[in-house]
């Protein structure tokens, strides 16, 4: 499929003191296969376009497609299986459980589709492997380091095999050398069946996907790198 993710004519506005437009008849197309980097200004609307995608918030105009199907935003519990099924998240803070470990807060978000633990732990147990902290598994996030905690983070976003990654800023709170290499991690993760979106402030990230977009005016202007 070309097009897995289509938006369309996109507005949205938080009412707060006075309306504020964050977006503004934002339109796009995105391809499985690519990775897309998002940049902007702080309060561009970077994070509020992720959100709109993951479908944790709804546009106040426009639609959102996925493989050629609008969404309706009045099917609250529809739309939260199709986020757990289709859609991994990351945040800047990694939003690890505090009170469970690094086996656990993997393992959960697979308890969250199937109620099979024994399942569920043994894909966790190879996602810490494959991001190289099998010996971190009972450890809770407070003794684990930040760029631990987004490689938690990520394993955690793609234990369900979602085709769609979303990053908001996943390597903004670390230095550098962590970074790269929590960069590379969430690279890796690429492949012909998954679309990649992340935002970042980081040029030198931003320029390794494969379409860097970026929010001028509520708008998306793109660049092909």
């Amino acid at each position: 499929m070309n097009n897995f993710l289509e938006l369309k004519n996109i507005s949205k506005t938080f009412n707060t003191s006075k309306k504020l437009k964050v977006l503004k008849n934002l339109s796009y197309k995105f391809k499985k296969g690519k990775t897309y980097s998002l940049m902007g200004p702080s309060g561009s609307g970077k994070s509020t376009l992720l959100n709109l995608i993951s479908l944790i918030d709804k546009p106040t105009t426009g639609s959102i497609n996925f493989n050629q199907s609008q969404i309706n935003f009045n099917e609250n519990q529809k739309n939260d299986i199709f986020r757990a099924k289709k859609i991994g998240i990351i945040y800047q803070q990694n939003n690890l459980l505090p009170d469970f470990t690094a086996l656990e807060n993997i393992y959960l978000a697979s308890l969250s589709l199937h109620n099979d633990k024994d399942l569920a732990v043994s894909k966790a147990k190879r996602l810490l492997k494959l991001i190289g902290l099998s010996n971190r598994s009972d450890h809770y996030p407070s003794q684990l380091s930040g760029g631990e905690s987004q490689r938690v983070a990520i394993a955690r976003a793609v234990i369900n095999n979602p085709e769609v990654i979303l990053a908001d800023e996943p390597t903004g709170s670390l230095d550098i050398d962590t970074a790269k290499d929590v960069f590379k991690l969430l690279n890796n993760q690429k492949n012909s069946g998954r679309l990649i979106i992340f935002a970042t402030h980081n040029r030198f990230f931003a320029n390794k996907a494969d379409f860097l977009l970026e929010i001028i005016n509520g708008s998306i202007n793109t660049t092909n790198v």
